[in-house]
């Protein structure tokens, strides 16, 4: 098992931030591994919404497909699920320091399953600098916030 947290704060208020985020199709302009992220129903963003994600990590494609699990004001998760792994994308958010900003807690865990379980050691180092781009990019889409 991998386990990657990051904690920033961004320059939107929590409501703007969690109405994003909870739409995983958005991931295509934050998340720098995923190359495609399409809805695979319609209607509003709720709790057991799919999504059919690709992505490419260290010259790897995959594919998940990831399930809003939970979805309240203040937390986010996403689980996605193929054959070889299980990927839990859990993000929290709350009010940040100054007012209109966001502290966003992300946290990415990944649960390789048979054989994939021998690339563990290695996994973590990829993800751990695909953990700080996530940052950057969030920061990037969302307006850092500087001190």
């Amino acid at each position: 098992m991998v386990q990657v947290s990051r904690t920033f704060t961004v320059a939107k208020p929590l409501p703007e931030v969690g109405a994003y985020l909870s739409d995983f199709s958005n991931a295509v302009e934050w998340d720098p591994g995923t190359e495609s992220c399409e809805r695979m129903e319609s209607g509003p963003v709720r709790v057991g919404a799919r999504w059919h994600n690709t992505s490419k990590i260290a010259g790897v494609e995959t594919e998940l497909v990831y399930e809003l699990e939970e979805l309240t004001p203040e937390l986010i998760r996403f689980v996605g699920r193929n054959k070889t792994a299980t990927s839990t994308d859990e993000i929290t958010l709350a009010e940040g320091e100054a007012a209109g900003t966001t502290r966003i807690t992300y946290q990415a865990t990944i649960e390789f399953h048979g054989a994939a379980k021998l690339a563990s050691p290695i996994a973590k180092a990829v993800f751990e600098k695909v953990g700080s781009d996530t940052e950057d990019s969030l920061k990037r889409v969302l307006g850092a916030v500087h001190a």
